[in-house]
C-alpha cells in the first residue's frame, strides 16, 4: 500500500504562481511514474502532468509553458510549479502514483485563481 499526500494548494490571483508537493511512501519512489490530475466542479477528472521513474516529463496542451513537473527521489516528493495561472486552473489538483499495475492517488488540494 502507497500512501499519497498532496500540499501546497491555497488562493491565487490570476498571473501568479502556486507550488504543490506531493509525498509517496515507500523505499521504491524513484520508479514510480508520478502524475497530476485536475477536477473542476461539474467536469470530469483531467490529466495535467506526469513524470517518469528516469525523469521524462509529459503536460497537457493546456499548461505547457506554464506549469512544471519534477521530483526529488531523496525525499519520496514530486511537485508541481504552477506559474502564470489563470482563473480556469481553478480545480482540486490530485496526484497519482504508478507502482507496477496498480495507481494510488491523494485526497487532493484545491487551488483557487481569482481576483
Amino acid at each position: 500500500q502507497v500512501q499519497v499526500v498532496e500540499s501546497g494548494g491555497g488562493l491565487v490571483q490570476p498571473g501568479g504562481s502556486l507550488r504543490l508537493s506531493c509525498v509517496a511512501s515507500g523505499s521504491s519512489f524513484s520508479i514510480y511514474a508520478m502524475g497530476w490530475y485536475r477536477q473542476a466542479p461539474g467536469k470530469q477528472r483531467d490529466w495535467v502532468a506526469a513524470i517518469t521513474g528516469g525523469g521524462s516529463t509529459n503536460y497537457a496542451d493546456s499548461v505547457k509553458g506554464r506549469f512544471t513537473i519534477s521530483r526529488d527521489n531523496g525525499k519520496n516528493t514530486v511537485y508541481l510549479q504552477m506559474n502564470s495561472l489563470k482563473p480556469e486552473d481553478t480545480a482540486v489538483y490530485s496526484c497519482s502514483a504508478g507502482v507496477g499495475h496498480l495507481t494510488y492517488w491523494g485526497q487532493g488540494t484545491q487551488v483557487t485563481v481569482s481576483s
